[in-house]
Parts: structure tokens; sequence; C-alpha cells
């Protein structure tokens, strides 16, 4: 997801988290400084959706507005990627099966642990 709130700021003339702080208090929103300039520095990691829909209250806008999807990193385009069950078709190395190790010659044991 891309987070747009500058852009959609900008539009309504805010250039500065501290006039977005002033536009959300006049809807009822009142986060701190620091969480305003986190939501207008970067893309937020979580956002509830009451503070989203305060957000776009204060702003005159839509949640589309604010986020909008991007393609899925390494996926191709037009193509579909399918997951495969486990053990179905596996590829070289990586085995279905665990494969006990080799012993080496002249390898000392290590003794079982006591039950």
């Amino acid at each position: 997801m891309k987070w747009n709130l500058r852009w959609v700021a900008a539009q309504r003339d805010i250039w500065r988290p501290s006039q977005l702080k002033i536009a959300f208090e006049e809807v009822g929103f009142t986060p701190s400084l620091s969480k305003v300039a986190a939501l207008w520095s970067g893309k937020p990691v979580t956002l509830r959706l009451d503070d989203l829909d305060m957000i776009c209250a204060a702003l005159g806008c839509e949640v589309a507005d604010l986020l909008h999807a991007e393609p899925v990193a390494g996926a191709d385009a037009g193509q579909e990627t399918l997951q495969q069950a486990a053990g179905q078709n596996p590829r070289a190395g990586s085995g279905s099966r665990p494969v006990p190790r080799q012993s080496v010659p002249g390898a000392v044991r290590r003794a079982l642990p006591p039950n």
C-alpha cells in the first residue's frame, strides 16, 4: 500500500505537520504532535480505523485517496502464482523427507540425554 497523506494534505493547502494537527483538532481528533509527525513522515505500520475515519473527515477525502494499492513485489505481471502443497514436486536439494547425516570416520558420537 502507498500512503498518500502528504499529497492529500497538500491539495488542501496543508504543508506542515503542525497545520495538519490543527485540521485534526477541528474535527475532534486530538493526536499528539509526534503521532501526527509520524503519520506525515512515512507509511504507518498500523492505523486504527477510527483514526483513519477522523483523518478523512479532517481532510475531506476518502480512504481511497489516502491509500493506494500497489502490486506485490516479486509477482510477475499478468501471472498468478500457485502455491504447492508440502512435498508435492519437491525441488532438488529441498527433499521431501529428512535424510540422516553420514557418519564421519573417527568422529566421536554424542551420548543421548538421560531419560
